[in-house]
């Protein structure tokens, strides 16, 4: 305990003296404790920890596996946790109101891609002879979820529901799998929050559950649900293990869509603004390390993560994404570079780009019960996902030196749509800036003045 102490006030005192980055002060709150879920994409925390940039700040942080992304989020709004490795959809749900009302605001997106869509050994078989080849003799990606729906409606008729399971009701891998599904011409089914029905079902062709990412390969093999949407290792995991096919990952939803924040309190923010600042920088620096010299850091990541008191999971499964590769059937390895990105395409930068579509996903399937103007949809984006807090941590990172401004976009511009992006994979054009036309085009889902 007093090396500790005295350890403390060396850090502080170098900070203090202009010898670390002296245009911002020494952290308010030097002891931190930060949550996460094992999941792959929790590597910027893990990765600051072990390289040292949270030392490098000032920082002393405990990083703690949270039992499931509800006990995360509660534990960040009572003060347990000073901030976390969090769904994109929390922070934006908790402001207005979707099952808890708490204020947290982002100002760190930490990775780009990420999720699968797995199904069962049984559903493969009965999907793939409406599943063309490609000219190697195996299956054609993207696969469209019309490979689907034929298992589901013979399943329909024999009196039964097809079951698949997604982390969290405010979670990427709730909305990307809604997305694959209704673009295949499933209905999975909708929200009525201000009815006191929150499963998601009504209407539904396809009914989705919620179950922890750990959690997913086993409930699939006990035949709970047929197939899940869930982050990396979990889809590998299944392939592993002999259990279950992924048919489609998120970059083919979607190329280079938003995924996981990392989110703290509003009043947190206000109340220690320089920890969070040098938060911001340690983990800016850890995404800039896992993705620079072309993903060279990316095998000492996976032995990293593999650790129990990281993701846990075998390094060979880990790596199977992390070093840019992707196992569909057993043996049906390809490659896919960007399935996990940090860093690159300004990955770290929290457009409020992406809250305006996973607020157009919510209002979608029910959990925004009622219709917005574009203006709201505007406010809450500005509001949660905060450029001007990374925007001061970044151009710190740049006077010191430590990264280049090429490194990030350009900030002197509205940075309010994210760059880099490719076609969702029904076509439908992305317009942020006009989020109710956007919702509107959708052939499945509420829009305009309709609601349950």
């Amino acid at each position: 305990m007093m090396f500790r102490t005295l350890l403390t006030a060396l850090l502080l005192w170098i900070l203090n003296t202009g010898l670390a980055q002296a245009e911002i002060g020494p952290p308010e709150k030097p002891d931190l404790r930060l949550g996460f879920i094992k999941l792959t994409d929790m590597a910027p925390l893990a990765v600051a920890w072990e390289q040292g940039f949270f030392m490098d700040e000032g920082l002393f942080v405990e990083i703690e596996a949270q039992a499931n992304w509800k006990v995360l989020l509660d534990r960040v709004i009572t003060g347990e946790l000073d901030g976390a490795h969090m769904l994109a959809g929390q922070p934006l749900g908790a402001t207005i109101g979707y099952g808890t009302q708490a204020d947290i605001i982002t100002a760190f997106s930490m990775d780009l891609n990420g999720n699968g869509i797995t199904v069962s050994n049984d559903v493969w078989e009965q999907m793939k002879p409406h599943i063309p080849d490609n000219e190697a003799g195996k299956p054609a990606h993207p696969i469209s979820a019309t490979a689907l729906k034929p298992v589901v409606e013979a399943q329909r008729a024999r009196g039964e529901r097809f079951r698949m399971g997604m982390v969290f009701p405010v979670s990427t891998h709730n909305y990307e799998l809604r997305y694959w599904l209704a673009a295949g011409g499933l209905n999975p089914g909708y929200y009525a929050p201000h009815k006191g029905d929150t499963s998601g079902t009504i209407e539904a062709d396809v009914h989705l559950s919620v179950t922890p990412p750990p959690q997913m390969p086993a409930t699939l093999e006990a035949d709970t649900i047929q197939g899940y949407c869930v982050g990396e290792p979990w889809n590998q995991q299944a392939v592993f293990k002999g259990i279950g096919v992924p048919v489609i990952t998120d970059y083919e939803i979607w190329p280079n869509n938003p995924e996981k924040v990392f989110g703290v309190t509003e009043s947190w923010a206000e109340k220690y603004p320089n920890t969070h600042l040098r938060l911001l920088r340690a983990l800016i620096r850890a995404a800039h390390w896992l993705d620079e010299n072309n993903n060279a850091n990316r095998d000492e990541a996976v032995k990293i993560l593999a650790r129990p008191s990281y993701v846990g999971a075998d390094e060979e499964v880990i790596a199977n994404s992390m070093t840019g590769t992707f196992e569909y059937e057993k043996g049906d390895v390809r490659k896919v570079p960007d399935f996990n990105v940090f860093f690159r395409y300004y990955a770290t930068y929290p457009y409020p780009s992406d809250a305006i579509w996973y607020l157009s996903q919510m209002r979608r399937w029910g959990q925004i019960a009622e219709p917005k103007p574009d203006e709201w949809y505007m406010n809450i984006a500005r509001k949660v996902y905060r450029t001007d807090i990374y925007e001061q941590a970044a151009r710190s990172l740049i006077a010191d030196g430590t990264l280049e401004a090429s490194d990030f976009p350009e900030f002197d511009k509205d940075n309010f749509e994210r760059p880099h992006q490719g076609e969702l994979i029904d076509g439908v054009p992305f317009t942020p800036r006009t989020p109710n036309a956007y919702i509107n085009r959708f052939d499945i889902g509420l829009k305009g003045e309709s609601r349950l």
